[in-house]
């Protein structure tokens, strides 16, 4: 589903709001989200799923497939998300 989508079914659903205040929604949601990843803390949403971020360790024997060379690839975060228990009885119905 993309942006326009959900705001479209947002304003099917509360048309006393406009598209400015639902956009607003969306964004602060997106950002309140991407900031507690960024500082180390899960995400959890009740019958939603659950946001969190998994340390990959650093690696000094990758390569790159085209040329076969050797790159380091220094330790990051990677975002994983959980679907709850709820949301995936939804989807497999």
């Amino acid at each position: 589903m993309s942006r326009k989508k959900l705001i479209k079914q947002l304003k099917e659903k509360n048309p006393e709001l406009n598209q400015y205040e639902l956009d607003s929604v969306i964004n602060i949601f997106t950002e309140s989200v991407s900031n507690a990843l960024e500082k180390g803390n899960n995400v959890e949403i009740r019958g939603l799923g659950r946001w969190y971020g998994k340390k990959l360790k650093e690696n000094y024997n990758a390569r790159n497939p085209n040329t076969n060379e050797l790159i380091y690839k220094p330790e990051r975060v990677k975002i994983r998300f959980r679907a709850s228990k709820n949301l995936k009885k939804i989807i497999n119905e």
